[in-house]
């Protein structure tokens, strides 16, 4: 049976640093606060943890004065910030850089739309922490949209500035914004701007193909990746015998009945190590 590991698989650059970060600041055993999952795959985590990283939540704040607390990948909203500083909390900002711009712009777009009584809008999921930060920019004055059912919370007889969480699907995007240009009252007071991250939707494309390939496919991502349900499911669309799985332990040998080749992959959140070890488990299996 042929295994292959997608080459384009696993973290991004907003991760590797975050996790670069992380490490270096626990080297000599230094304790490490991570404000949240500092990814989300929890065997990942599991092995920070295991080098002195804790995971805490905004609930913890309080207790944390005087010690050191990562801001991961997805950002966070300025009362974090606000609230650290007023506790003695140091804090080490690894935002990635493509959502921090993000956020400056959120600001730009509230602040155009504010003096002609436009509405910022936001394609995401609700509860994501990269949603969170994105709409505390402006103090949560923005309509967040997962789907096309949500456009009905926006008043289309307003301005509106649309905007995208990083990591969702570049189609699916052009698809709400077409639906809110089509709705608009007058469609020239519709602004679009397409923030998706390239480095995670240009492999929409490349997964199709890969997906492709191959027998059955195997798509490691842990539970929580919002990034890894879009991902998957572009596999799926590929090839019905994809399967969604976090953990080696979770392969099940009938998938592999008459199979001949194995194509491995998973999301920006997954790790190369986590990926081998897949790919040891299933020819094991073979």
């Amino acid at each position: 049976m042929y295994i292959e590991i997608d080459d384009k698989s696993g973290f991004c650059f907003g991760v590797v640093t975050a996790i670069t970060k992380a490490e270096k600041s626990m080297e000599g055993g230094r304790r490490l606060y991570s404000l949240g999952d500092i990814v989300h795959n929890s065997l990942e985590v599991r092995r920070l943890e295991s080098m002195g990283m804790k995971t805490v939540y905004h609930e913890d704040l309080p207790s944390l004065s005087g010690q050191t607390l990562l801001i991961r990948a997805h950002g966070e909203p300025p009362t974090t910030y606000r609230q650290a500083e007023e506790l003695g909390v140091e804090i080490i900002d690894a935002t990635c850089p493509v959502v921090a711009r993000l956020q400056k712009l959120v600001i730009e777009a509230y602040e155009q739309m504010k003096p002609i009584g436009g509405q910022v809008v936001i394609f995401g999921k609700r509860g994501h922490a990269e949603v969170i930060g994105l709409a505390g920019q402006i103090e949560e004055k923005a309509i967040v949209v997962e789907k096309e059912e949500d456009l009905d919370a926006v008043d289309f007889s307003r301005p509106v500035y649309l905007i995208s969480q990083t990591t969702q699907s570049v189609d699916i995007f052009n698809r709400i914004g077409e639906i809110i240009i089509e709705r608009a009252a007058d469609p020239n007071k519709v602004v679009i701007r397409d923030t998706i991250c390239r480095q995670v939707a240009n492999r929409e494309g490349h997964l199709r193909e890969f997906a492709g390939r191959f027998d059955v496919i195997v798509f490691v991502c842990g539970a929580k990746s919002s990034n890894g349900k879009v991902l998957y499911e572009v596999c799926r669309e590929a090839n019905q015998r994809s399967y969604k799985i976090e953990a080696a332990d979770e392969l099940k040998s009938e998938w592999f009945k008459d199979c001949e080749s194995v194509g491995i992959c998973g999301a920006t959140s997954t790790p190369k190590w986590l990926m081998r070890e897949m790919a040891d488990r299933i020819a094991s299996l073979g």
